[in-house]
């Protein structure tokens, strides 16, 4: 079966932050998850949903109060059905960081890799700096040496934070290592 080719995109963040990857049909929602979380520079330390027609689907352990469905079954093949072409995955269930996922497509005489990001654009938000609006207030505090907050969330963000960088390289080495 030809790869997948889907575009990962993060929600209302201008410029947009996102991933373009290419990947086996065969995936299973949850090791879509761990690529999702190297693909996009998360560290997998907050809970996840991957929400599909309006059902959400988790970690089969998950409690909460809400029906979450075990996806430990559930495939990308199995999703993009019926002219299925998107759907959402939320990691941080705090911050609330909204992906949209979207099959651009399959990959004629693609590599047989399993799983590789062939594009991107910019960083990945800090974790836990507060979802959307805590995010645009770490940029903006970032850029201005004169906001209150400057030094510390300089300090807090390790003395530096590009939200332009993009390494592709590093990217598809850490997508190599799972």
């Amino acid at each position: 079966m030809l790869p997948y080719e889907i575009r990962v995109q993060l929600r209302d963040i201008e410029p947009p932050i996102w991933r373009i990857l290419r990947i086996r049909p065969q995936t299973s929602l949850a090791r879509f998850h761990k690529i999702l979380q190297k693909a996009m520079g998360w560290t997998n330390s907050h809970l996840h949903l991957f929400e599909i027609d309006g059902k959400a689907y988790g970690e089969g352990d998950f409690d909460c109060d809400f029906d979450v469905r075990d996806y430990t079954g559930v495939t990308l093949e199995d999703v993009f059905v019926d002219g299925r072409t998107s759907f959402l995955y939320e990691y941080d269930l705090g911050d609330s960081w909204r992906h949209d996922i979207t099959l651009l497509g399959t990959i004629e005489g693609a590599s047989g890799e399993k799983v590789a990001c062939v594009a991107g654009a910019r960083a990945c938000p800090p974790e836990d700096c507060g979802g959307v609006v805590g995010y645009y207030h770490l940029l903006e505090a970032l850029a201005n040496p004169e906001n209150e907050d400057h030094e510390m969330l300089l300090e807090w963000v390790g003395n530096r934070y590009d939200p332009e960088a993009f390494d592709l390289e590093r990217v598809n080495r850490a997508l190599k290592r799972l």
